[in-house]
């Protein structure tokens, strides 16, 4: 982890040294005396700023509200424009360079768009998500379960930068759908124990015809994962660890199973699906959507998962959305089929890294069950 934190900190003083450029620029058109100073403190403060979000990122901890808006956010925003900046600058140098203009100047205005682009993605888009509608057809679904309505929500991870309070608006929106089954596929933790109760609370507050069923992820074993699943337990959600349950509409049924988190190694799928009845569809809980492959070969039916976030940056107007998730997961978001199995990898709703969203909104899925 040392290693990452070092690689990251070598990005980030690379991201920054053109935006110094340009804001030595900004500084001489303003009149400043000594402009590089300016541009020398602008590389000192996101360094250190960085160095230290970076040495405190596997505990989040409670931050008063008026921090996370004045000083987190406005920092992130910074931060990804200097990312947002450092490709297209290998373009912009040499071409002002051609043109025999100024680099600063070229400099400059790239990174006050990012600065636009990025807080867009950062403060505004971060904040407003969707309600997304899937129907997905069962071959062997008894008709009693045709209109089956399940709300999911996934990748929440509550702490400082994503609030209990947008956790509450999830629960709530996901509520007025009046769902038969309420799911939430992990991830529900940022980092550390600081916040189990604030994400007990939440989760506990979903309600559903059938009742709201828990699977876990890598980030909710960041710290301790035992005390969480206790937690939301006592709030009347289930946690499903390996483990399955009967879905019943009369003499129709559906089984619903989840494996535990695969990054631990605690995920055993021949143990979830142990006690299916045969002939019997099968819902699984999911939260690395990788474990498709093997799902399909034990004949699940449907396959609910999270963890990508899509990437949360991607150009939307391109075919199949191009994104970052792309670059590393072979499902990456939306429906996916194979043989008689669908996946359906969710967006997530909170972040990770980087909280920042472009291209890939928060949602909420409401997905509906067909009957062949």
């Amino acid at each position: 982890m040392a290693r990452f934190l070092w690689i990251l900190m070598g990005v980030t003083a690379l991201a920054h040294i053109g935006p110094a450029i340009g804001a030595a620029e900004f500084a001489r058109r303003l009149g400043a005396p000594h402009p590089w100073a300016v541009s020398a403190a602008l590389l000192t403060v996101g360094l250190g700023l960085f160095l230290g979000r970076a040495r405190t990122g596997m505990s989040d901890h409670h931050k008063p509200r008026w921090h996370v808006l004045l000083i987190d956010e406005p920092y992130y925003v910074h931060w990804t424009a200097c990312l947002f900046s450092l490709i297209p600058s290998l373009i912009v140098v040499p071409a002002c360079a051609a043109a025999g203009g100024s680099i600063g100047a070229g400099l400059m205005w790239l990174y006050g768009l990012g600065v636009v682009v990025c807080g867009y993605g950062v403060v505004v888009r971060r904040r407003i998500f969707e309600i997304e509608r899937v129907e997905i057809t069962i071959r062997g679904l008894d008709p009693a379960f045709d209109g089956y309505r399940i709300a999911q929500l996934s990748d929440l991870h509550i702490g400082a930068i994503t609030p209990k309070s947008w956790g509450h608006r999830w629960v709530e929106a996901a509520n007025r759908e009046q769902p038969d089954l309420a799911v939430v596929t992990g991830d529900m933790v940022t980092n550390g124990i600081e916040f189990h109760h604030d994400i007990a609370e939440v989760v506990g507050a979903l309600r559903a015809r059938d009742g709201a069923f828990v699977s876990m992820g890598n980030h909710d074993y960041f710290g301790e994962g035992e005390p969480l699943a206790s937690l939301i337990t006592a709030r009347g959600a289930n946690v499903l660890r390996n483990a399955g349950t009967l879905l019943t509409r009369g003499d129709a049924a559906i089984y619903l199973a989840a494996i535990d988190d695969t990054w631990t190694k605690r995920d055993d799928m021949a143990l979830a699906l142990r006690d299916r009845p045969e002939g019997t569809p099968a819902l699984l809980l999911s939260h690395d959507p990788e474990r498709f492959r093997e799902a399909e070969r034990r004949g699940v039916d449907l396959v609910l998962s999270g963890h990508t976030h899509g990437g949360q940056i991607a150009l939307p107007f391109f075919p199949e959305r191009v994104s970052l998730s792309r670059l590393t997961h072979h499902y990456h978001l939306g429906l996916y089929k194979k043989g008689r199995s669908t996946l359906y990898v969710h967006p997530g709703l909170g972040t990770t890294g980087p909280p920042i969203r472009l291209g890939v909104a928060p949602a909420i899925a409401i997905i509906t069950l067909r009957a062949a």
